[in-house]
């Protein structure tokens, strides 16, 4: 399977410039050996903010739910 690295950065919401952008297996791998998730699961605001930990990814996700 062909990498869809240019299809891929236009749906990429990372602000972080690397040599990841877009090629998404190599993302998640260096985010999951990090303890984090990459940009992607994150809303756009707090993606800004680069705390891409466990910890922030579930604590947003709870203020969301508890808004419903």
């Amino acid at each position: 399977m062909d990498c869809k690295q240019s299809s891929n950065t236009t749906k990429c919401n990372c602000t972080y410039p690397c040599s990841r952008k877009g090629i998404c297996c190599d993302c998640l791998h260096y985010h999951r050996k990090a303890g984090e998730l990459p940009a992607c699961y994150f809303p756009d605001d707090i993606e800004k903010t680069y705390d891409r930990s466990i910890e922030n990814f579930i604590r947003i996700y709870k203020q969301k739910r508890s808004e419903k």
